[in-house]
Order: C-alpha cells, then sequence, then structure tokens
C-alpha cells in the first residue's frame, strides 16, 4: 500500500487511493501509463525526484533503474564493508606475513625488518642467536660499524663474579628488575644487544628471553615492533671469551661462580635473584585470581 508521506496533502493521497483501488494487482501486471495517469505532479515529484521534462525517463524506466539501482547499492554496500574489512586488518596481514617470513627463514631479526647483522652460530639454545667470541671481537675492533650503531653487552652473573673480571664495557644485570630499566632506555636504529653469564647457559639465556618477554609485552599494540629486535647470546659466555680474548676482559682475570671465596656471596645473590622471581609468581597468580 502506498504510504501517506510520499504526499504533500491528504487530499492528494485519497485521490491516489481511491484511483488506485480499480486497478488489478492479482492477475495482469500494472502498466506504468495506468499508474502515472492517476499521478498528481506534487506525487511525482515525490516519488522521483530527480526526473524533469529533460531527463527522458518514463514509468518504465524508473522500475528497471530503481531496480538496477538497488542493486548497484547492495554492492556498493558489500564494496565499502570489504573495503573497511581489507583496510583494518591491514596490519593483521602484515603481522602474517611477518611470522611467514620468520617461520621460514630464521635469519630474519625479531621484528621481521632485516637479516641478523653476525654471523651466528649453533649453540646450546637452538631458539636463540649465539656468537663466537671473535665475533664479538669483530665487534670490539669495529668491523661492524658501518651496520651497527651502537652495542649493549649484558653480564648477567653476580656482582662478586664480574668485579673479578669482565668483558670492558659490559653492564652488570643479573636481576630482572635492573634488567626492565632496559626498556626505560632510549633506543637506537641498528642497536644490539649480546647476553652472557659464566656459561651462557642459564642465567644470561634466562635474562635474554625475559628482556624479549617484556619487551613483546611492551609493544603488543604495535606488533612485530620491538625496542631491541636484535640479541644475541655469547656461545660458552665469559669463560671462554676470557680464554680467547683475554685483552678485552677488565681487569684481566676470571672468577668463577662457584669460587670457595665467595660461598656466602653465592648464597646471598641466588636468594636475592629467586625472592624476585617469586614475587613475579605471586603478582602473576593474584593478577590471575581477579580475571
Amino acid at each position: 500500500m502506498l504510504s501517506k508521506k510520499l504526499f504533500d496533502t491528504d487530499d492528494e493521497f485519497d485521490a491516489i487511493s481511491s484511483s488506485v483501488s480499480t486497478l488489478s494487482f492479482d492477475s495482469t501486471p500494472v502498466k506504468a501509463d495506468d499508474l502515472m495517469s492517476v499521478m498528481t505532479p506534487n506525487i511525482r515529484r515525490s516519488l522521483f525526484p530527480d526526473d524533469d521534462e529533460d531527463s527522458g525517463l518514463g514509468m518504465d524506466d524508473h522500475i528497471t533503474f530503481t531496480h538496477s539501482l538497488t542493486k548497484s547499492a547492495k554492492r556498493q554496500r558489500q564494496e565499502d564493508d570489504n573495503s573497511r574489512c581489507s583496510k583494518r586488518p591491514k596490519v593483521c596481514t602484515d603481522i602474517k606475513a611477518v611470522v611467514t617470513k620468520l617461520e621460514e627463514n630464521d635469519d630474519f631479526i625479531a621484528d621481521g625488518s632485516r637479516i641478523h647483522t653476525l654471523p651466528t652460530v649453533t649453540g646450546k639454545h637452538s631458539d636463540l642467536k649465539s656468537i663466537t667470541p671473535q665475533t664479538l671481537a669483530n665487534v670490539f675492533n669495529g668491523d661492524y660499524d658501518d651496520v651497527i650503531s651502537d652495542y649493549k653487552i649484558i653480564d648477567c652473573r653476580y656482582p662478586y663474579e664480574f668485579a673479578g673480571g669482565h668483558i670492558r664495557g659490559a653492564e652488570n644485570m643479573y636481576l630482572h628488575e635492573t634488567i626492565l630499566t632496559l626498556l626505560r632506555q632510549p633506543t637506537k636504529h641498528k642497536q644490539i644487544v649480546i647476553f652472557h653469564c659464566e656459561f651462557s647457559s642459564e642465567r644470561g639465556p634466562k635474562m635474554l628471553r625475559f628482556l624479549r618477554s617484556k619487551d613483546r609485552e611492551l609493544n603488543k599494540e604495535n606488533y612485530p615492533s620491538l625496542n631491541f629486535p636484535e640479541i644475541y647470546l655469547l656461545d660458552s659466555g665469559y669463560k671462554a671469551f676470557f680464554n680467547e680474548q683475554p685483552d678485552l676482559c677488565d681487569p684481566v682475570s676470571y672468577r668463577p661462580m662457584l669460587h670457595s671465596d665467595h660461598s656466602e656471596d653465592l648464597r646471598h645473590f641466588r636468594v636475592k635473584s629467586k625472592s624476585w622471581t617469586a614475587g613475579e609468581k605471586r603478582r602473576f597468580a593474584r593478577k590471575a585470581m581477579r580475571f
């Protein structure tokens, strides 16, 4: 039934409804001329506001055109929706591309932006990129200055070990909380970080993974971006480096973790490092219980 909203006055609506009532819609299709004959100029303008004398469109044309326009409008809405869907997940598409790239070629650094700068070796930890003492010595000698803007060496041994001899320029970070300070420091493009402990068996790898985990968490809204996308582990740790490159150690000495003169220090620092980890586990448990 024609809506009253299409007409300017009640009289026009009454006139058209009484006229249309004489038309049969059940068996014979209504001709365009029949409908047009009972329409006042105001009604016609309401139905076809863009129609004018020069348009060349009759009623039949309008019906065909309206049907085509409806399909076109639906297609346009679908295209708009598809366009919006393809634009919104663009980052997701990029993420999938990066993940695929990293899975297919582990030579890429963790954000997928470039290949690892330093040559790596197969170490004790297959998930980490390891470098030899000689490669680190080459970094010292400036062999990679054209591709590296800066580097950090993170020594994860206990303070008494560090004081007994360390790689020149290294920073002593044996606690998780000190590792977190790295993420509050300004970073540079093409900056690398090298972790190690005495043998690079446990403490160094653990702290490296901790930094990567927190870095991912910090940049979760900008995946795969990272503050430190290029991180290495010094293969076989400080002991191997000292044996091969003693001139790059300060002082030129090596104090093992199990040194007999530092048994009390060992107990102290072990408790200190484990207490932080235990506290983190308790905080995580409380947080999990709230959800």
